[in-house]
């Protein structure tokens, strides 16, 4: 973004600010913003004279539908006391997007965190237990979810197929590393897909989408991927990042307690467990995904090795994770 639609934006921030009634406003840009910053158009934090912190953000015409819908979603699942989430604020004519200068503006409150030690987080136990709880919290909060603001039901093995067809096409050197890990799935993930029970999930759970203090989740962020999945699918998420931080980290005391934490709750069902480490799988193909539309020759590569790596060890961490 050139400096003068720099400057632009933050005097349309400032002026957005009006609309929440949050009075004179300071720009904070020492403040970090924590999340994808892709996720909107333009984001800052204003601290208004009574101190209190508001994130601004300026969000895409064409996102507006789907931004409506998390906001929807974050009120529910805060209404049902799910912690760590924080609703969008509201204007005080009730309205949670708001249009200044031709662009769409969202408010929602500053949440100061503890960076994480990377990549030693990696290990720390008590990070697994906090992130279970969580799931834990959210599948009781969302089992009434209205059905205006949930979503149909997402297929990961057809994501996986559509995906690998372009793949083969466009970049066929890759889909010949990539081949022995396509039969993997169609053998073991594909004819019990359609099968998994499926929940409410927030869909990109990680680590990096927690906001931490030095002992807990204090709020967990960016839920542009929420929505109904097979109910494994925060689980292998967050254990597939681990895994891609550290391949030791599969084994280590934070993979462990998170799932042990899981399987004492029986939040889920056998079958969820048994395909654990297949979900896995498929899931980091959606990383590869992301990685294909940035060009990132080095992460490809590295996204193909760690998909190999899990489907060579998978029956060993199935026994280790007792799926």
């Amino acid at each position: 973004m050139k400096e003068v639609s720099h400057n632009a934006m933050r005097e349309a921030a400032v002026e957005a600010a009006g609309e929440w009634s949050l009075g004179a406003v300071t720009l904070r840009g020492d403040l970090p913003v924590s999340g994808s910053p892709r996720r909107s158009e333009f984001r800052c934090v204003v601290e208004c004279p009574d101190n209190q912190l508001v994130v601004l953000e300026a969000i895409r015409r064409q996102d507006r539908d789907k931004k409506q819908a998390v906001i929807d979603r974050l009120d529910f699942l805060s209404r049902q006391g799910l912690p760590g989430v924080h609703p969008y604020i509201r204007t005080p004519d009730g309205r949670q997007i708001v249009r200044i200068r031709g662009r769409l503006w969202q408010a929602s409150c500053y949440v100061p965190g503890k960076p994480l030690n990377r990549p030693g987080y990696a290990f720390d136990g008590w990070r697994g237990e906090a992130m279970a709880d969580f799931l834990i919290n959210l599948r009781k909060t969302s089992r009434n979810l209205p059905e205006d603001i949930s979503t149909p039901t997402f297929s990961i093995q057809g994501y996986v197929e559509t995906l690998t067809g372009r793949i083969r096409v466009r970049e066929p050197v890759l889909f010949a590393s990539a081949v022995p890990v396509i039969a993997f799935l169609q053998e073991r993930l594909a004819h019990v897909h359609d099968l998994l029970s499926v929940a409410f999930c927030h869909g990109d759970y990680h680590p990096l989408n927690m906001i931490w203090s030095d002992d807990a989740i204090q709020s967990v962020i960016d839920w542009e991927f929420s929505g109904i999945k097979p109910e494994n699918y925060d689980a292998a998420t967050l254990v597939g990042c681990m895994g891609m931080e550290n391949p030791d980290a599969l084994a280590g005391p934070l993979v462990m307690k998170f799932i042990r934490t899981l399987q004492e709750s029986q939040v889920f069902s056998g079958s969820g467990w048994s395909v654990l480490v297949e979900m896995i799988v498929a899931i980091r193909f959606a990383w590869l995904a992301e990685w294909l539309r940035n060009r990132d020759t080095e992460m490809i590569e590295l996204e193909t090795v760690y998909m190999n790596l899990l489907k060579d060890n998978a029956d060993d961490l199935a026994a280790l994770w007792h799926c």
